[in-house]
């Protein structure tokens, strides 16, 4: 009777598990079908407009200033752009008077409204925005620019549009260990700890003790945004993901071969070994034991913060040990 409850409770689990995926699959052809639809309006590549709502996605759950999404598509444009600055009703929904005070909101599912709230409305807004520069990459580069009056955001939304265009897909979340499971290691949480080398500051990150030489793998879909020396990480590798989150791999003992900036990398690709470079000029080792340095850091359109990746790491190793 037991195992037979048993049965019954783990068949309930992976019904709701499977209706959940389905409804995660669901949600990604519903904007893929968005995105796509307003390329062949605008001329705009649907992994532009992807890559854009992507990055508003990421900053809108990580700020409380933003209000959330009424529908899929989450790009926020600021109701002064929207009914333009000038327009003494910010709420104006009519496509042809918000034109004559500059704004931007646009009429996208042919209802003669521009609704801020509507998923059609606001993606075709944005895009015939990005038109009026043109649909070639410096060109849209520019528009960004103008947009966003930030380097960094720009930056952060090439490099989902590389991820977007290589892959053909949205689906671009999974993630693996840093080393491989079939390798001594250890870990606990050091997220916090007080570190002295070069000034009081704290351990922005977690430590995985192995043996030198021991393979270091990315953790994530992403774009290799920094490759080089710190004097405090040694050899280090940063992986931008699709969630605006940096990826740091530090105190390597060497990269893999032909690694390089602006490369795009998969789950569980070699970049590196663990070693213990760091604490001096280049090339300086063995101040401490081999080992691997992994932090996360989250951008939110302003600004790039730590934040504790032990959880993380916790998790993507039992998921791998599972599906092994």
């Amino acid at each position: 009777m037991i195992i037979f409850f048993m049965m019954i409770s783990v068949s309930a689990h992976q019904v709701a598990y499977a209706a959940e995926k389905s409804d995660q699959e669901k949600e990604s052809e519903k904007l893929m079908s968005l995105y796509t639809k307003v390329e062949t309006l605008t001329n705009i590549p649907w992994y532009v407009l992807a890559a854009i709502d992507q990055y508003e996605r990421n900053v809108r759950h990580s700020r409380k200033d933003i209000p959330k999404a009424n529908g899929s598509i989450e790009i926020y444009i600021k109701p002064e752009v929207w009914a333009g600055p000038l327009n003494p009703n910010m709420q104006d929904t009519n496509p042809r008077s918000i034109g004559l005070f500059g704004g931007i909101g646009e009429d996208g599912n042919g209802d003669q409204v521009a609704d801020p709230t509507n998923d059609e409305d606001i993606l075709y807004s944005f895009a015939h925005y990005l038109q009026s520069y043109g649909s070639d990459l410096e060109n849209l580069k520019i528009g960004l620019w103008d947009y966003y009056q930030r380097d960094k955001t720009v930056g952060l939304i090439l490099g989902h549009m590389k991820l977007y265009k290589k892959y053909g897909h949205l689906d671009l979340d999974k993630h693996a260990f840093p080393v491989p499971l079939k390798h001594n290691y250890s870990y606990k949480n050091t997220w916090g700890d007080a570190r002295g080398w070069g000034g009081r500051r704290i351990h922005e990150g977690t430590d995985i003790f192995a043996n030198y030489g021991v393979p270091v793998r990315a953790t994530c879909y992403g774009v290799v945004e920094m490759k080089g020396w710190n004097r405090y990480g040694g050899w280090r590798v940063g992986i931008r993901d699709i969630d605006n989150t940096y990826h740091y791999f530090a105190h390597l003992n060497g990269f893999a071969d032909g690694l390089q900036t602006g490369q795009v990398v998969e789950p569980g690709q070699l970049i590196g070994s663990v070693g213990s470079s760091g604490y001096g000029p280049p090339g300086t080792a063995g101040k401490f034991p081999p080992h691997l340095h992994y932090g996360l850091y989250k951008d939110n359109g302003r600004t790039e913060w730590s934040f504790d990746p032990y959880p993380h790491l916790k998790s993507w190793e039992r998921a791998e040990r599972k599906r092994k």
